[in-house]
């Protein structure tokens, strides 16, 4: 029989997994749900754009789980920050799950709330032999990970791999300001560091390796923020502006040749303007923007009491294919239980009220006045026009 001649298939890298659908090599994010939005995972090479939330909250659980993730499949790290020592966020990360039982309950209880609704529907009873609506975008999967945001993950386990730190305010004390590939001096230590590790540690994927080959995970913080020495969120027209559209440029030449993938927060709120905003976005890879209910007038609406915020899905990469994969749905919303951050779909529940919830009251009375004056039919009175 015809058997085609190939050579050794490599190793497997630890915690990653082949894309059905563009043959690329995918590792998770962190949060299954998240996965499921993104066509599979974030695949090695590329680079996630987080546009941080306006108190910088949520993204910043976003930037942790990555990390975290990273940690239990045993990849190296490479954390940078202007903003707060690395050191610091890598204690306070979040403590996994590995009991597989978890993602399970999960499901079981987004089905049994999903029947309970059904079951409780006083209206529309024609509807109820329709598929049912799914609260997960995804259903359980044994890629990726959980965690409980309740609980900091142990010490061991933070030193069991091997990390690297890039703390801005440490590196310029260092060595004087410089200024390389006109763009500023953090950036472009940045990118010198990043640059270092990838050819010393053995992820440049262009080189042959003997020893067993690993993943990068990068990870920087609110980049673009004024603590990096950029003044894209101070004014409209910045002295540079062209300082990060480069830095994303080049970081992004270095993920494609490389075992890697990156992870970026930056606080898209608060650069003014939308014309860099958009640059950013285009020299990125994946664009996920969390929109925080605090302080906003959705924060007191019954219609989203379930829900702390809203997920908007603005870029997914276009790999080996014509076509991006489009998720199902565009409508996702995320909350934050007591142990576990979720993405779900964003559904508004049914107005079971006995009142029209369209109009008041007074609306209402005011209406049956007209018409009795009208037409005589009507006494005056403050009684509802009854439909």
């Amino acid at each position: 029989s015809f058997q085609r001649r190939a050579g050794p298939r490599p190793p497997a890298l630890p915690g990653t997994r082949p894309s059905v659908r563009h043959g690329q090599v995918l590792l998770s994010s962190g949060l299954p749900s998240l996965d499921c939005v993104l066509g599979g995972g974030v695949a090695v090479g590329t680079l996630l754009l987080i546009e941080e939330d306006k108190y910088g909250l949520y993204s910043n659980l976003l930037f942790k789980y990555f990390l975290a993730e990273g940690i239990v499949c045993g990849h190296d790290l490479f954390v940078a920050s202007a903003k707060e020592h690395p050191d610091n966020i890598l204690k306070e990360l979040p403590a996994p799950l590995l009991d597989d039982t978890c993602g399970k309950e999960l499901g079981d209880e987004a089905a049994a709330k999903s029947e309970d609704f059904q079951d409780s529907m006083k209206i529309a009873w024609r509807y109820q032999n329709l598929p049912k609506m799914e609260t997960s975008p995804t259903m359980y999967t044994k890629f990726g990970h959980y965690y409980d945001v309740s609980k900091k993950m142990p010490p061991e386990l933070c030193q069991s791999v091997k990390w690297h730190s890039f703390y801005l305010h440490e590196e310029l004390s260092f060595e004087p300001k410089m200024k390389a590939w006109n763009m500023n001096s953090g950036y472009a230590r940045l990118l010198q560091s990043i640059q270092r590790i990838i050819s010393q540690e053995g992820f440049d994927g262009s080189d042959p390796q003997k020893k067993q080959r690993n993943v990068l995970r990068i990870g920087i913080q609110s980049l673009g923020s004024v603590l990096w020495g950029d003044d894209v969120c101070c004014s409209d027209t910045p002295e540079d502006p062209h300082s990060l559209t480069k830095f994303l440029y080049v970081l992004r030449g270095l993920l494609r040749k490389s075992l890697s993938a990156c992870i970026i927060t930056v606080p898209a709120h608060l650069i003014q303007n939308k014309a860099i905003m958009e640059r950013v976005t285009n020299l990125s890879d994946m664009v996920v923007g969390l929109e925080s209910f605090i302080g906003s007038e959705r924060e007191t609406n019954p219609l989203y009491k379930d829900y702390h915020g809203l997920v908007h899905v603005h870029q997914i990469p276009r790999l080996n294919s014509l076509m991006c994969d489009v998720s199902d749905t565009k409508d996702l919303a995320f909350r934050l239980k007591r142990k576990q951050f979720t993405i779900e779909r964003l559904h508004l529940p049914p107005d079971l009220s006995d009142t029209v919830s369209r109009a008041s009251k007074q609306d209402l009375a005011g209406s049956a006045k007209l018409l009795s004056s009208g037409c005589g039919a009507m006494a005056i009175g403050k009684k509802h026009l009854d439909f």
